[in-house]
């Protein structure tokens, strides 16, 4: 932890603690839930809310939880078994923790509020909820409802209720209640989301395909859609062009190259789809403020 870092504790039955650091700003509270609840209830692990500061990745793997979160405002992208779902405000995700996954913040940051839970039921309710939603995400224009819950489970958790595993129970069941709803009807919604679901194999094209050259002309006769009409749906459902999107995805794998790896600029460049080392450097400078040597430099001054 470097000296930017602040943790400020607040102590009584479990801990709550309040992180500000140079990437999130987070209040979380650490749950220990009693053996009767693991036993026979959805108990919780961990629930709190963050704010990103910067741009940043997020990497968890084999984790005995189940994570819900909902993004409050700003976008990002959550990964798993190597597909992408690019979130923005109103997007909910239910991932399982035993199997490794990503989150990366953009540079519209994000705020989001979470809760990770588990019972010896999940494994079988997150096997419906797949099935239903036939995705890892899902949008809900219910926000407040979704975020009343997280903070009536962090009020719950911090309270000194004899009755509290219960209480924590009838919340996470409430949580998953609403999901399955949501998510079953996800795609029914509005005109806007049935386009949604009619764009999104296009938009997961893109994704399996984000480093090799894709011109709208491409995508248009690929998928028998009018080049005109594609845009407009795009952009009517992701509120960006399409050459925006993919160059969002370029640099940001373009960033965690230059992070956490010594490939140089050329191989960074024509890994990421830019081909050209010029061009690559105008585009990210444009889009992060400064070179990709200068991210670099940035990056390794910070870990030190």
């Amino acid at each position: 932890m470097d000296n930017t870092d602040l943790y400020l504790y607040y102590f009584g039955m479990e801990e709550q603690k309040l992180f500000i650091g140079e990437t999130v700003e987070s209040k979380r509270i650490l749950y220990t839930p009693s053996l009767f609840a693991k036993e026979n209830l959805f108990y919780l692990q961990e629930t709190g809310s963050l704010q990103a500061r910067k741009p940043h990745v997020n990497k968890r793997s084999y984790l005995d939880s189940y994570l819900f979160f909902i993004v409050q405002s700003g976008a990002g992208t959550v990964e798993q078994d190597n597909r992408s779902y690019f979130l923005r405000v109103g997007d909910c995700v239910l991932i399982d923790c035993h199997k490794p996954y990503a989150q990366y913040s953009s540079e519209d940051l994000w705020s989001l509020s979470w809760a990770h839970f588990n019972s010896a039921s999940m494994p079988g309710v997150y096997s419906k909820y797949l099935e239903r939603s036939h995705s890892l995400r899902f949008h809900t224009e219910q926000l407040s409802l979704y975020s009343d819950l997280i903070n009536a489970l962090f009020n719950a958790a911090s309270s000194d209720s004899f009755v509290r595993d219960m209480e924590i129970n009838e919340l996470l069941s409430s949580l998953l209640t609403n999901c399955m709803r949501d998510c079953w009807n996800n795609e029914e919604v509005s005109p806007l989301a049935v386009n949604h679901r009619n764009i999104e194999p296009i938009r997961q094209y893109m994704l399996d395909h984000w480093n090799e050259k894709i011109t709208l002309e491409e995508l248009a006769g690929q998928f028998y859609i009018n080049r005109f009409y594609l845009s407009k749906l795009f952009h009517e459902a992701y509120h960006m062009t399409i050459s925006d999107y993919l160059l969002e995805l370029r640099i940001n794998r373009a960033k965690e190259y230059l992070r956490f790896s010594d490939a140089s600029l050329n191989e960074i460049a024509d890994r990421c789809g830019f081909y050209d080392l010029a061009y690559f450097s105008r585009k990210f400078k444009k889009a992060e403020g400064i070179s990709p040597s200068a991210y670099r430099r940035q990056w390794i001054n910070q870990q030190r």
